[in-house]
């Protein structure tokens, strides 16, 4: 098994969209957090915090996957 160039490529520059993405999200959840009833500020921010780990270990898997060969 060989490691994928384009798959190396695309992770590549996923770490960086997802680097905006999670500031743009992170911003716009500082920006209407007041406005909103406490249960959705509970649910937002769990939800920010699971999409955000959840992408960092895809992002950090791929790598480890892609590089090592596995």
């Amino acid at each position: 098994v060989l490691s994928s160039l384009p798959l190396q490529v695309m992770l590549y520059f996923n770490v960086y969209y997802s680097l905006v993405w999670c500031l743009a999200e992170g911003i716009m959840l500082h920006l209407k957090y007041h406005l909103l009833p406490w249960h959705y500020q509970f649910l937002l921010v769990t939800a920010f915090l699971i999409l955000s780990l959840a992408e960092g270990s895809r992002l950090y898997l791929g790598y480890l996957g892609n590089l090592q060969e596995k």
